[in-house]
């Protein structure tokens, strides 16, 4: 069915915008831009859920085509189907994602979305993980043999980072000591302590965008590990900001917790030598 069809439906059912949203469990403003024409290129999961309150029979597969100006970052191809932009829309759209964008994507399309732009997350190479692993390892038995309140987490972790609805963060670590902060679904504002671990295709957001971002949002501590450069960038932002660079060598204090809690790079390394 296309957008006239479902629309001539919708009048003989005398169906409303907010009876179909509360039927196929759509956003109301999704159904409005689609059955308005304003979305020129809905995804196919949105036509279906469409089709499935206002259609008969058997729906079809809709097809959407890209163009070589297209990015990859936002290309997806399925065996029916292949969309334009993350959402089936035009790319042009990037700047202007919001959180209802973000919950609408299927679960298994990673991304971070900063100022309503989508990054693309690939997966992480198995050295990025166990160097994630072990830097939450030893945060977590730090806490723990504290005694402390602060909550360590490991990606995948959702972020709502400004407290607004344009940017949603996944850091690789991260510690948050205002628990009021945690909700079911995602934090809700600034974490204390963070570390990403840079891979080929996050090297720019991670070192420019993020620490920008992480700065202006009140974290406390920003640590940027780059295994293929054997260092880590420790950002202290604050009243008395300043940075540190480190080795694989060395034993990196997590200022924090006024550097009383270490985390030993030297074994880290040894860990991951197998890899390289």
């Amino acid at each position: 069915m296309n957008i006239d069809e479902l629309n001539k439906r919708k009048k003989e059912m005398c169906l409303s915008a907010k009876d179909i949203a509360k039927l196929s469990g759509l956003p109301l403003s999704t159904v409005q831009k689609v059955m308005g024409g304003v979305t020129k290129n809905p995804r196919r999961t949105t036509m279906l859920a469409l089709e499935a309150v206002l259609g008969s029979g058997k729906s079809q597969p809709f097809r959407y085509e890209t163009g070589p100006e297209t990015p990859s970052v936002l290309r997806e191809s399925g065996p029916d189907y292949v969309i334009k932009g993350i959402d089936g829309s035009d790319w042009d759209r990037q700047g202007s994602y919001t959180l209802e964008d973000y919950l609408s994507l299927p679960d298994e399309k990673r991304v971070e979305m900063i100022d309503g732009v989508f990054y693309d997350m690939s997966a992480p190479t198995y050295a990025h993980q166990i160097i994630a692993g072990e830097i939450y390892t030893k945060l977590r038995n730090y806490i723990s043999d504290q005694k402390g309140t602060c909550m360590p987490f490991i990606s995948p972790a959702d972020i709502q980072l400004d407290c607004d609805d344009k940017t949603i963060v996944q850091p690789d670590v991260f510690v948050v000591c205002d628990r009021s902060k945690i909700r079911m679904a995602r934090l809700f504002g600034n974490p204390d302590f963070v570390v990403e671990i840079l891979s080929p295709s996050t090297r720019k957001k991670d070192m420019n965008i993020k620490t920008e971002k992480y700065r202006l949002a009140g974290v406390r501590e920003y640590w940027i590990v780059d295994p293929d450069r054997r260092k880590i960038i420790v950002y202290l932002f604050g009243d008395d900001p300043d940075v540190f660079i480190y080795g694989f060598d060395d034993q990196v204090p997590v200022s924090i917790y006024d550097g009383k809690c270490l985390i030993d790079f030297k074994e880290i390394s040894e860990e991951i030598a197998f890899l390289y």
